[in-house]
């Protein structure tokens, strides 16, 4: 490897400043950080060992140059190295939070569950998590997000303007928990 490929991380590169993120902690719930060390397990122990047994198979077939398993099996296994250097440096970068040890109940914070009304009465309920947990669908929305960002540090009956891509949209705090 030389000094000029940058597609591989060191030890010193942080992933947040290599994705233009800004520097300081990341936080992620125990079930968050449970599921990115599954997948590392994963990658590593399970699907990596398959693939490098695969190609060597497909290596054993002869020509290589036109061997479309050989080609698929190099490709997906720079794949499973690439996202396993992500995973390895994400994983010191991250710093775990439980919500029950939040000391203010009373405000938005990171693990809370919020339910916020809009102008016409609609109500809509997020929990605050780290990036690496986000599901829209569920309702786990990121703490860094214009909607987490703009929620964190309130309390119940606060008014909250978000500005988000469809535009500037206002809510109500109507409920705050900690689970």
């Amino acid at each position: 490897m030389t000094t000029a490929d940058s597609s591989v991380l060191d030890d010193d590169d942080d992933p947040a400043d290599r994705l233009g993120q800004a520097a300081g902690p990341t936080y992620i719930s125990i079930h968050g950080m449970e599921q990115l060390r599954t997948e590392h397990t994963e990658l590593l122990r399970r699907e990596r060992p398959k693939i490098v047994r695969d190609v060597a198979d497909a290596a054993a077939m002869g020509d290589r140059s036109e061997n479309a398993e050989y080609i698929y099996g190099k490709r997906r296994l720079r794949e499973i190295d690439r996202r396993l250097l992500f995973l390895e440096a994400r994983l010191r970068q991250l710093v775990v939070v439980q919500p029950s040890e939040q000391r203010d109940h009373t405000r938005c914070a990171f693990g809370a569950t919020i339910t916020a009304a809009d102008a016409s009465g609609q109500c809509r309920t997020w929990t605050l998590v780290g990036p690496d947990e986000i599901d829209i669908a569920a309702g786990l929305i990121s703490y860094k997000s214009p909607v987490g960002a703009a929620l964190l540090g309130k309390q119940v009956d606060d008014d909250v303007r978000v500005q988000t891509p469809a535009g500037v949209r206002n809510y109500t705090i109507v409920s705050i928990e900690f689970g």
